[in-house]
């Protein structure tokens, strides 16, 4: 089957130190199939839906779609399976697996045994004989990284997994993997699924230093925080009443009040100046980050859709990147606050490139 695109001008980057190009806006389908406390709140998009989405993506130049087994049980993954049946050659499938699936002992985790269970698994669900890109969901503490890393370079030799990576891992949990990897001559991680937002700048401590010494590229989750940089939410706008937040806020990361607030004086400021929406200039401050190979957005209808794809193919100045950096801005955790903070420091751990000092940081 040929599929007829437009052309586009979506910006592709490799994914961390691969040769694998992505765009820089992928799509989330966590609202494909959506079931279960969590995920019936998402969306509940059904295939003839999803087809229209993914459509509407590769129109766009979106290739990459992000799911999870743990995506209301598996669904998601089924039902993206069918949205894209017969034009598999044209997108790019991410997938994770480790949390738990069942209540029985090897229903999670990243063991040998549950990992090639789950790939298995996985692949039926989607109707593909490989996925593109596969990340471990949590770390697990309870198997040695040796079998993980090992298990994942089997898969990668027998042409299952293209690409590996993790989400939801502490930096020395990486490094634990990838000096493993080093020492026996294993495949590689090349990307890290990770919260990142202008309401959640944690990532940049720790991670994104990791990411760029050792080649992760960032696949970043919940770029508008949660739902919360919608444009509904400001000091003078309180939580909807039909906010999904009311159900989700206790999954996903916090955030203070007052930070929220602060952001959000400044988007709609920068909103206005630029003509695009409050998470259009969200979403393109994360997409000019360092490390960042691609957001996910998500969406519950075209409309959606659309108004995301339009947070690209524009820049926001570098004042309004300065007043979006210091409104987000906040006090670094130990022990990254002296090298914020005192000259001494900093002349030994200079910034990354692109993401300054933060003011009294």
């Amino acid at each position: 089957m040929t599929i007829q695109r437009k052309v586009t001008t979506m910006e592709y980057r490799n994914l961390g130190a691969s040769g694998l190009k992505v765009p820089v806006l992928s799509f989330g389908a966590g609202t494909f199939g959506g079931s279960g406390p969590l995920f019936s709140h998402w969306g509940t998009t059904d295939v003839e839906e999803a087809r229209r989405l993914v459509d509407i993506c590769l129109e766009a130049g979106v290739n990459l779609f992000d799911t999870a087994d743990v995506y209301s049980a598996g669904a998601s993954e089924e039902v993206l399976g069918q949205a894209i049946k017969d034009r598999r050659a044209d997108v790019l499938i991410s997938t994770k697996a480790s949390l738990p699936m069942g209540d029985g002992a090897n229903d999670w985790g990243s063991s040998r045994a549950r990992l090639i269970a789950s790939v298995e698994a996985a692949l039926k669900r989607l109707g593909t004989d490989h996925i593109d890109i596969f990340q471990l969901h949590a770390f697990d503490a309870s198997t040695p990284v040796e079998e993980v890393v090992a298990t994942l370079d089997r898969l990668v030799q027998d042409g299952k997994l293209r690409y590996i990576g993790v989400s939801n891992f502490s930096g020395w949990q990486i490094m634990k993997s990838l000096a493993a990897a080093d020492r026996h001559g294993w495949t590689r991680y090349v990307v890290n699924q990770v919260y990142y937002s202008l309401v959640g700048r944690d990532y940049e401590w720790d991670l994104m230093p990791l990411g760029q010494d050792q080649g992760l590229g960032a696949l970043v989750w919940s770029p508008l925080g949660w739902g919360r940089l919608t444009g509904k939410i400001s000091r003078s706008k309180p939580i909807p009443a039909g906010s999904r937040l009311h159900e989700t806020a206790d999954f996903g990361p916090p955030v203070d009040t007052e930070l929220l607030y602060r952001v959000v004086d400044v988007l709609e400021e920068v909103a206005a100046e630029t003509e695009k929406t409050v998470p259009q200039v969200a979403i393109n401050w994360l997409v000019g980050r360092p490390t960042v190979s691609s957001v996910i957005i998500g969406a519950r209808n075209e409309e959606q859709l659309r108004q995301n794809l339009g947070s690209v193919g524009w820049s926001l100045n570098a004042e309004q990147i300065a007043r979006l950096d210091q409104a987000s801005a906040v006090t670094a955790p130990y022990p990254h606050f002296p090298y914020r903070r005192q000259e001494g420091f900093a002349r030994l751990n200079p910034p990354i490139a692109g993401c300054p000092r933060k003011r009294g940081g």
